[in-house]
């Protein structure tokens, strides 16, 4: 089988490396195709994922959307040049349609439910969405729903263990509390409406980090570039190290959902600060306890405060983790089996599974 995957976002990567992996033991082909950020093609270096670059995305949204006619035309010619199998994506717009013209079953793994234009987009295109089983829509007949997280397929233990170096490398000892801020770009087509930010305000963000740094050192974390004030704050490690260091954190707080569930997947504490929620962190909060959802960074710090004099949040925080994985199925695999065994895959697990 030649499989085709198609990588816009640093997370898409961490999602289908080792969906790739197994793909290629099993002796199936794939190719991996990148329109994305400098980061995401970084990535795929350091895992060593060959592919092939259609460009950079635009982080202006109406930039993007006007660039999808051409982002189509390319995926087609790559598609009738590779002749995949099948293709995968996280719904992507333009791979979804281009694989419908091309005659080529695509399948779209997506977990965010506010992403309403990328879903209206992609859903008349694709042949199946696969998503969390805490999803919060129904899709109709092409949604399959599975019972795990799109960040088990790469924090899972059967695939990651953190490494301690990277403590060392911050400058931090190794029973040292510390927090991870994560700031976020706002240039997702799923980021319009009200949004609460650490840049709204300088003199603000100081003082919020300057709150916490007095129970441990801050780190902050930001898709966009940060004012001189703050540089102080702004960790700098190779991409790829980021889970090692996010699994040694005492609290993440932030506007990254996806590092918020992904501190939760670790047994990190996390304190999620937005106007938005998603289904995941929804399913770790309310049944799992691994986090807070919040509106503002004023209830962030309130909460991490009360957090940080909690006895035995570690411990306590990583026994919630051993349920949660104990609950949830192996995503890596579900994806892997999903692709592979396509179209007989839609039928067994179609309903949820």
């Amino acid at each position: 089988m030649k499989v085709m995957f198609n990588v816009a976002h640093p997370a898409h990567v961490h999602l289908f490396r080792n969906v790739i992996t197994l793909l290629q033991q099993r002796g199936h082909s794939v190719d991996v195709v990148s329109l994305g950020r400098e980061i995401t093609e970084q990535l795929l270096g350091i895992y060593d994922l060959q592919y092939v670059s259609l460009g950079r995305s635009h982080k202006d949204l109406l930039v993007k959307y006007m660039d999808t006619v051409r982002a189509d035309l390319r995926m087609v010619r790559l598609i009738k040049k590779r002749k995949p199998d099948i293709l995968a994506s996280t719904g992507i717009p333009y791979s979804a349609q281009a694989a419908k013209v091309c005659g080529v079953p695509s399948i779209a793994f997506s977990d965010t439910e506010i992403a309403t234009l990328v879903l209206q987009a992609t859903l008349p295109f694709v042949s199946a969405v696969c998503t969390p089983s805490c999803f919060d829509l129904d899709l109709g007949p092409k949604h399959v729903k599975y019972n795990g997280y799109h960040e088990l397929a790469y924090l899972h233990p059967n695939y990651f263990s953190p490494d301690p170096s990277v403590l060392e490398n911050v400058g931090l000892g190794k029973d040292e509390d510390f927090f991870v801020l994560r700031l976020s770009s706002a240039d997702s087509s799923h980021d319009l409406g009200p949004k609460a930010s650490l840049l709204d305000s300088v003199q603000a963000a100081t003082e919020i980090l300057g709150e916490l740094e007095q129970y441990g050192r801050t780190f902050l974390t930001s898709e966009v570039r940060l004012p001189e004030d703050l540089r102080r704050f702004e960790l700098r490690i190779p991409p790829h190290k980021m889970h090692d260091l996010l699994a040694y954190a005492t609290i993440y707080m932030g506007e990254g959902a996806t590092m918020a569930s992904e501190a939760g997947v670790l047994g990190v504490p996390w304190i999620y600060v937005s106007h938005t929620t998603r289904g995941y962190l929804r399913d770790q909060e309310e049944n799992y306890g691994l986090g807070f959802s919040v509106t503002s960074w004023e209830a962030a710090i309130d909460k991490a405060s009360q957090l940080i004099q909690s006895e035995n949040l570690k411990s306590d925080w990583q026994s919630k983790r051993e349920k949660l994985l104990a609950d949830k199925i192996e995503v890596t695999e579900f994806i892997t089996d999903f692709v592979e065994d396509w179209p007989e895959s839609f039928t067994k697990f179609a309903g949820g599974g």
